[in-house]
């Protein structure tokens, strides 16, 4: 078996990626439904809201923290093997959170289960585009992404729902599920591929030191600061066009899911043909207009679901074409850890503009003073995108086989048998 190998530059690309999207949905519903069970939790372990939701944070922290860290470790693994490995450690955590009789023992078993999840969610966008192949880089990245637009709006509501009739424990056994079912058509179905040639661990480590890719993971901090300081606290920002009503608050959200997972595929497809770089722009630029837009949509609820649609769109529209970029910017033998410390900094990202708004909500009294703080930061996000022209230029054409540079199938692909 050689490590790399003609990518399969067929229709054979999709299958393995929407298996892949599968994982994803059951990750990123794991991480978006604690939300949803905060009540019941704080209950059950007797504990407050607060303490319950560190489960939240703690997740959060640990998956920035472990992305990287776990990418590094695992690097010369084949794909399918971290991928399969990552969803018995996400399935083992949730399990120890199922079965804890206590609140310690719960904010433990999250810290497994954010292993898991960092270890899965970069790798998948990776491994698709690598078997996908250049070209379809873009649109490969999105199909995989779909399942977190997904776990936001369905996962998220329907985990939520299980919670609410059956215990938040129940909700716990259903994550798992998903897990146990995907691991093994994970297993027997991926190709066993590689990222890129055997290298050393200077080169595997190079993206930590590359200013190139600190300029996209600092595009990645500032957009999702943009995008969840309205979001966290949507339920603030359009208090007065849902009147305090929780089925109009939910329906927004799932307008932005539905919305986002739109613009995701929308934003793969274009990244693929105008360039991840003109893409993260249109859509950064996009929102800072759609955060404006906002300000006097706050009393209306028709105007409501118009700008949160619009901000759905726009937001996932910069999560595939990001990807994009840094993997374009890694070494052969690196990509891996680039994804990984671009998914690290979403995270820290999300972490922030929750306290952000807070620090803003208790200065200003107002939840329409954070929109401006959000445009100013997806501004921000856009000239500094705008700024890496020329070196992402040539990183683009050698990650899409021009004469330039390496083709894209070098960067992995399925390996001989």
């Amino acid at each position: 078996m050689t490590d790399t190998a003609q990518a399969d530059h067929g229709e054979r690309w999709r299958p393995h990626a929407m298996v892949l999207a599968l994982g994803t949905f059951a990750v990123g519903t794991d991480a978006f439904v604690i939300a949803g069970l905060l009540p019941d939790i704080s209950r059950s372990l007797h504990v407050d809201t607060a303490a319950a939701g560190q489960l939240v944070s703690v997740f959060a922290i640990a998956y920035a923290l472990l992305s990287p860290v776990l990418a590094a470790l695992t690097g010369t693994w084949s794909r399918r093997r971290v991928l399969v490995t990552a969803l018995a450690v996400f399935a083992v955590g949730n399990i120890v959170t199922a079965l804890a009789p206590g609140y310690p023992l719960v904010l433990a078993s999250r810290v497994v289960a954010a292993a898991g999840a960092a270890m899965f969610t970069p790798n998948a966008g990776a491994t698709a585009a690598a078997i996908a192949g250049g070209e379809r880089r873009g649109r490969a990245i999105a199909i995989v992404t779909v399942g977190l637009t997904s776990s936001l709006a369905l996962g998220a509501p329907l985990g939520t729902t299980i919670g609410n009739a059956f215990g938040w424990r129940a909700t716990m056994w259903f994550v798992t599920a998903l897990a146990v079912v995907i691991a093994p058509v994970i297993a027997l179905r991926l190709p066993d591929i590689r990222l890129g040639a055997k290298v050393g661990l200077r080169q595997r480590l190079s993206p930590l030191t590359d200013r190139r890719v600190a300029s996209v993971l600092t595009v990645t901090l500032l957009a999702f600061v943009g995008i969840y300081l309205p979001y966290t606290y949507i339920s603030s920002v359009f208090a007065p066009a849902t009147d305090g009503d929780g089925g109009r608050v939910a329906l927004l959200l799932l307008v932005f899911g539905l919305a986002g997972t739109a613009g995701n595929l929308m934003a793969g497809r274009l990244a693929d043909r105008h360039g991840p770089r003109n893409v993260v722009i249109c859509a950064t630029l996009g929102l800072a207009a759609v955060f404006l837009a906002m300000l006097p949509s706050q009393k209306s609820f028709a105007a409501a679901v118009v700008v949160v649609a619009l901000s759905g769109v726009g937001s996932w529209s910069v999560t595939a074409p990001q990807q994009h970029r840094v993997m374009a910017l890694s070494q052969p033998g690196a990509e891996a850890l680039g994804v990984s410390l671009n998914a690290a900094v979403m995270y820290l990202a999300i972490s922030l503009s929750s306290v952000i708004g807070a620090i803003g909500l208790n200065s200003f009294g107002s939840a329409a003073s954070l929109l401006p703080i959000a445009m100013v930061c997806v501004l921000a996000a856009a000239l500094l995108t705008w700024l890496s022209a020329r070196p992402e230029r040539r990183a683009d054409e050698r990650a899409t086989g021009a004469p330039t540079g390496t083709a894209a199938g070098d960067l992995g692909a399925p390996a001989a048998k």
